[in-house]
């Protein structure tokens, strides 16, 4: 019996199968979601079948926005719990995690390993992975590329904390020729200040642990860090946080 973590978020989904005894990571995988939810899900158990893994040999637990829709899945779990089991097994079981995800984000407090607290964004895009990819498109930027430029930049202040007249503010600057690093600097600073925003409305910590596509980013890291006056870290498969932890839930 091998254990299938399957985390389908808003923007991109993330697969991990752990062997038989949940110590060692045999594959992994991350994708774009698309549109649809269950064709991602089919896209996922073609790329299972690819590895000659049979279904019937396979504990699988599904989680993230597009959970429902693995109808193959034993169970479905939500992204709060394993974001928490995944960051506890990554890093320690008494820490407060920061998940940026493409729709929302969250603030999870474990305490020996289990889920003590949280608090989500509201509905608003602002924050999320979602504002930071509008932006990078109208600036005509990767999502690497933006965190690259943003370290290269001076902030500029972008008030809105709509996304589409925050939108309207870089089309502003962009017609004033300011220079796209300092935009891209502004972009992030104003997702850090969201989510810093969030992160005070729970107890502080002396160290965060960030999941989340911005997870790989250590200017990101180090602006989070100096915001929160406390340590921020990260690790090269926190980006699979909720898999991992779907899979050792399974």
């Amino acid at each position: 019996m091998k254990y299938v973590g399957i985390d389908i978020g808003s923007t991109a989904s993330k697969v991990v199968i752990f062997d038989e005894d949940k110590k060692t990571i045999l594959n992994k995988r991350v994708m774009s979601s698309g549109w649809n939810s269950k064709e991602t899900a089919e896209d996922i158990r073609t790329w299972l079948e690819s590895l000659e893994y049979a279904l019937e040999d396979l504990s699988i637990v599904a989680t993230g926005y597009g959970r429902v829709s693995v109808p193959y899945a034993d169970k479905v779990i939500t992204e709060i719990t394993c974001h928490g089991k995944g960051a506890s097994y990554l890093y320690g079981s008494d820490i407060a995690v920061i998940d940026i995800g493409g729709q929302d984000t969250k603030v999870i407090v474990l305490k020996n390993g289990q889920v003590a607290d949280f608090i989500m964004n509201d509905k608003c895009s602002a924050g999320t992975g979602k504002f930071l990819e509008i932006m990078a498109n109208r600036l005509g930027l990767s999502l690497k590329e933006m965190f690259e430029f943003a370290e290269l930049g001076t902030q500029v202040k972008i008030s809105s904390t709509c996304t589409v007249f925050a939108e309207s503010e870089i089309i502003s600057l962009m017609g004033k020729g300011t220079a796209k690093e300092d935009i891209a600097a502004g972009v992030v600073n104003s997702i850090c200040s969201k989510v810093v925003t969030l992160v005070n409305k729970k107890q502080g910590s002396d160290v965060y642990f960030l999941t989340g596509g911005f997870c790989e980013s250590e200017y990101v890291l180090k602006e989070l860090s100096k915001r929160l006056g406390a340590k921020v870290v990260s690790d090269g498969d926190a980006r699979f946080a909720g898999a991992i932890g779907a899979a050792l839930l399974a």
